[in-house]
C-alpha cells in the first residue's frame, strides 16, 4: 500500500458551512463520530430512532464543544416508508456527507422482522441505509464533493453472504446474521462507488470499520456512556490490542473530512486493523467480488423498490 498523508485525529480541519448526517449518532461509535465532527464547525445532524436519546446526546456534545452546531432528526431505518419524510424533515439544501453507522445487533434467538417483513438486522443495517441513500442522493449531489461513508465491522471479515438466504429464513444464527448484515453494508459501499463513478457523479462512497472497539475502553460521556472504575481495570489487558469507541470513530471521521480519501477505499485502524490511527487498507478480497456485489444490489433493489445508484436523469429514481 502507498503511504497515506499524515493525519492528526486530535487536530481536525475546519468544515464550517458543511452539513453532515450521522445515523445512530446518539450512542456508541456514532456518538463519537458526531462529537468529533462537531469540533470542525460543521452542522452535524444526529439521526436517531429515539428523540429523547438524541436530546441527551446533543446536550453532551454541546457541553464538550462550545458553540457546536448540532441537531437531530428522527430516523427509523427499520421503517423504510418513513425515510423519505425523515430526509425532508432535515430541511437542508445539500448534504456534504452521511455516515451510515446505525445498527441493530441481536445476541439471541428468536429471529425478528421489521414492519416490512425483513429480518431485523439485515433490514435495518443494510436495507435501511440502502433506501436512505436513495432519498439522500439529491442532497449529496448538490454538494461539491459529498461522501457516503459506510461503517462496516470486523465481524464481517469472517462471513460470507448467502445470496439465496439473505433474510436468514432457513438458518438463523444471530451473531452470523449480524456479521452478514454488516458485510452486506460493506458490499453496498464498494458497489455504490463503482456505480457513482460510472455515472460521472461528484459523490464518492467510502467504507470504514472501527476495528476492535469496546465500551470498557471508551471514555465516559455521562449519561450517554458511563465507564466504571471496575470496567476500566478489567479492560486494561485488552487495551494492548483493542480500543475504545472514541477511537473506533476515527476512520469514519477521516473518511468524511480528509480530501485525500478517495471513493472505493477501505479505511480502518493502523495496528492489525484493530486499534490505532486511521489508515487506508487493502479492500478485503471478498469485497472485491463484483458478481456478489451486483447480485446483492439487484436483490436489495427488488426488496425495497429503490435504486440509490440511479443518479442520471431523475436522481435516485425509485421504481
Amino acid at each position: 500500500m502507498s503511504p497515506t498523508p499524515s493525519w492528526n485525529v486530535r487536530r481536525l480541519p475546519g468544515a464550517e458551512g458543511r452539513v453532515f448526517l450521522v445515523t445512530g449518532g446518539n450512542a456508541g461509535i456514532g456518538y463519537f463520530v458526531a462529537e468529533q465532527l462537531s469540533v470542525t464547525g460543521a452542522t452535524v445532524v444526529l439521526g436517531s430512532r429515539s428523540p429523547a436519546k438524541a436530546e441527551i446526546a446533543l446536550a453532551s456534545i454541546r457541553a464538550r464543544v462550545p458553540g457546536a452546531r448540532v441537531r437531530s432528526v428522527r430516523l427509523d431505518l427499520a421503517d423504510l416508508a418513513s425515510l423519505q419524510r425523515a430526509v425532508e424533515s432535515m430541511e437542508v439544501e445539500r448534504l456534504d456527507a452521511v455516515v451510515h453507522n446505525a445498527g441493530v445487533a441481536l445476541d439471541d434467538p428468536p429471529r425478528r422482522e421489521t414492519g416490512d417483513g425483513h429480518e431485523l438486522m439485515f433490514g435495518t443495517n443494510h436495507l435501511g441505509h440502502f433506501v436512505l441513500t436513495r432519498w439522500l442522493m439529491p442532497l449529496l449531489s448538490a454538494a461539491p464533493a459529498a461522501r457516503v461513508v459506510t461503517m462496516g465491522s470486523f465481524a464481517a471479515k469472517s462471513e460470507r453472504l448467502d445470496l439465496d438466504d439473505l433474510q436468514s429464513r432457513k438458518d438463523y444464527r444471530p451473531k452470523r446474521t449480524y456479521g452478514r448484515s454488516k458485510l452486506a453494508q460493506m458490499y453496498f459501499g464498494v458497489e455504490l462507488d463503482r456505480r457513482l463513478r460510472a455515472a460521472g457523479s461528484t459523490v464518492a462512497s467510502v467504507v470504514v470499520h472501527p476495528g476492535g472497539a469496546l465500551d470498557s475502553l471508551t471514555p465516559s460521556r455521562p449519561p450517554v456512556h458511563v465507564r466504571t472504575a471496575g470496567a476500566r481495570l478489567g479492560a486494561a489487558p485488552a487495551a494492548l490490542l483493542l480500543q475504545g469507541k472514541h477511537a473506533g470513530a476515527w476512520p469514519a471521521v477521516r473518511a468524511v473530512l480528509d480530501p485525500a480519501v478517495s471513493g472505493g477505499g477501505l479505511w480502518g485502524p493502523r495496528v492489525f486493523g484493530l486499534r490505532g490511527e486511521p489508515r487506508r487498507e487493502a479492500v478485503w478480497s471478498r469485497l472485491a467480488d463484483r458478481s456478489v456485489a451486483a447480485r446483492l444490489w439487484d436483490a436489495s433493489r427488488d426488496l425495497t423498490g429503490a435504486d440509490p445508484g440511479a443518479v442520471s436523469g431523475r436522481l435516485g429514481h425509485a421504481r
